[in-house]
């Protein structure tokens, strides 16, 4: 088995929730794939329902990655596999840069992922700046190599975003507010992904475009290659194979989606054959050995 894997790698983070994470990272995903990329997502922290529009926008599962759910060999081990077979890995932080113990930043200073952060300045100009700038340089650890000025009015306002960014901070896209790439939200988040399949589409097909016309592609191909190491204990990801000739019935659709594809990884992994049913279209119950309504 190599000793490491390389590829480019990318981490995108926010001051804050509702800066535009989930729509900018999906219309990246699918920006580069249009360019011919192998694109591998990742979503920080423990989500249900980002990961399903992020594996929309980039034709390929997304699995939550957490320092602290999933611990760090497993998240190493995850990296080195995806970096074997990917052009790009694209991260999506959690919340704010910094908020949650561990938290994005932490993630990304682990395997060592340059940080993109994306920042609405609506309602800013110049303090936009010294506010990127000051999460940038907040922590020696973490590299971060540029911004997104989200919700930016004009060339003029993104002239005043730019007057105080460091050297070492260049703005890579400014991006007008556009309601034609919002995503609708709950009160606990964004609706399901399977709930809105065709307004999705337009959106991240939108988000894409809207990036292509920005400089973004430019300063991805000239990343560096992030080095990724596989687990140090990989004995642990051996798995009995004790569901061998066993079936499970796992129940899938609108009502039973709260899933995470690594624990169906799981399950195939120790044998078994999975089989969904919608209960909510009452399909019957398939025969099986062991029942998982999510």
């Amino acid at each position: 088995m190599p000793t490491s894997a390389s590829c480019r790698a990318l981490f995108l983070t926010a001051p804050a929730s509702g800066q535009g994470k989930t729509t900018l990272t999906a219309g990246l995903a699918r920006l580069c794939k249009q360019q011919g990329l192998k694109v591998k997502v990742f979503k920080c922290g423990p989500d249900y329902l980002d990961p399903k529009i992020l594996a929309q926008a980039s034709g390929d599962a997304v699995e939550p990655l957490d320092l602290w759910m999933a611990g760090e060999e497993y998240c190493s081990q995850r990296f080195y596999l995806a970096a074997q077979d990917a052009d790009l890995i694209l991260v999506e932080g959690a919340m704010g840069m910094f908020d949650g113990s561990p938290s994005s930043a932490d993630l990304a200073a682990q395997y060592n992922i340059p940080m993109l952060l994306l920042m609405s300045v609506s309602a800013m100009a110049q303090t936009a700046g010294v506010i990127a700038n000051g999460l940038a340089n907040h922590r020696s650890d973490i590299n971060t190599v540029g911004l997104i000025a989200n919700n930016c009015a004009s060339q003029y306002h993104q002239s005043l975003v730019e007057e105080h960014l460091d050297d070492s901070l260049p703005l890579w896209a400014a991006l007008k507010n556009d309601p034609d790439i919002r995503l609708p939200e709950r009160h606990l988040g964004l609706v399901q992904a399977q709930e809105i399949q065709h307004e999705l589409e337009a959106c991240i097909e939108k988000a894409a475009a809207n990036l292509a016309a920005t400089d973004i592609l430019s300063f991805i191909e000239n990343l560096p290659e992030t080095e990724f190491f596989p687990a140090e204990n990989q004995q642990q990801f051996d798995y009995p194979q004790s569901l061998t000739g066993k079936t499970i019935a796992v129940a899938k659709d609108q009502a039973f989606s709260f899933i995470y594809q690594a624990n169906l990884d799981v399950l195939t992994a120790m044998g078994a054959v999975i089989e969904f049913f919608s209960p909510i279209k009452n399909e019957p119950l398939p025969e099986c050995d062991g029942l998982w309504l999510p």
